[in-house]
C-alpha cells in the first residue's frame, strides 16, 4: 500500500500499533489516516477514537468484516469511510480521493441551523437534543449540511452519493444506508422512527422540517 500510494503521488508515513500511530499522527500531522481495524496494541477501533479528537483528519477504516454491524462500528468510532479487504487498488485510491473531497460551497450556509428542538452547529462539527450533544464525522457534516439544504425535498440515493462522496459512488445504496443508520442515532430522539431524516421508498432521504438560522 505504501508504494501505490506514493506512486499515486502521496506523501506516506506508517505505524505498526495502534500507539506509535497516534504518535505519528502528532508529528506528522497527516490529511488521512488509513487504519486496520485489527492494528496490534490499543487496536483500530480505539486508535480511531483517539485521532477523531482531530476533526480535521479524514479516517477510513480497513476491515475484513464485510457485515453492516462492522461497518456502522467503524462509524461510531469516527470514521469517515471503510474499505473492506480484499480490495482492489483502484478502489482505495477512490475512497481516498472521496474521503479527502469536501462538498462544494455551493451556496451560502449559515453556520448554525435550528429545527425544533434540534440544534446543529456545522462550525463545531456537532448536533444537540436538549441536553444531548453529539459529534458529526466530516462525512456525516457533508451529509447532513446537504440534506438541510434541501429540506422537504426527496433526495434520491445517486444525489447524495455523488454529491458527498463523488461520482464513483452513485450506486453504492447500502455504503449510503450505513452512513445514515449512524446518522439518525446522533439526529434523532428514536433512531427507529425517524422524524428529521426519513426514507423516500426507491427514491431515497428526505430531511423534514424548516431550518431557521440561530
Amino acid at each position: 500500500m505504501r508504494t501505490t500510494l506514493i506512486s499515486a503521488g502521496y506523501e506516506v508515513d506508517d505505524a505498526k500499533t495502534g500507539e506509535e500511530a497516534l504518535g505519528k499522527v502528532r508529528e506528522f500531522r497527516p490529511d488521512l489516516v488509513l487504519l486496520d481495524i485489527n492494528m496490534p496494541g490499543m487496536g483500530g477501533l480505539a486508535a480511531c477514537r483517539a485521532i477523531r479528537a482531530d476533526p480535521n483528519v479524514a479516517i477510513v477504516m480497513l476491515t475484513v468484516h464485510n457485515s453492516e454491524a462492522a461497518k456502522v462500528e467503524a462509524l461510531d468510532a469516527g470514521a469517515d469511510d471503510f474499505v473492506t479487504k480484499p480490495f482492489s487498488t483502484p478502489e482505495l485510491l477512490a475512497r481516498i480521493r472521496a474521503a479527502l473531497r469536501r462538498v462544494p460551497a455551493t451556496q451560502a450556509a449559515p453556520n448554525q441551523l435550528r429545527v425544533g428542538p434540534l440544534a446543529i452547529d456545522f462550525a463545531a462539527r456537532t448536533v444537540s437534543q436538549g441536553e444531548a450533544t453529539s459529534h458529526l464525522t466530516p462525512k456525516e457534516l457533508d451529509l447532513l449540511r446537504y440534506l438541510t439544504q434541501h429540506a422537504n425535498q426527496a433526495v434520491s440515493h445517486r444525489e447524495l452519493l455523488q454529491t458527498v462522496w463523488g461520482p464513483d459512488y452513485g450506486d453504492q445504496v447500502d455504503y449510503l444506508r450505513a452512513f445514515i443508520k449512524n446518522l439518525r442515532k446522533k439526529v434523532e430522539i428514536n433512531p427507529d422512527r425517524p422524524q428529521y431524516i426519513t426514507t423516500e421508498p426507491w427514491v431515497g432521504y428526505r430531511f423534514n422540517g424548516t431550518p431557521e438560522s440561530s
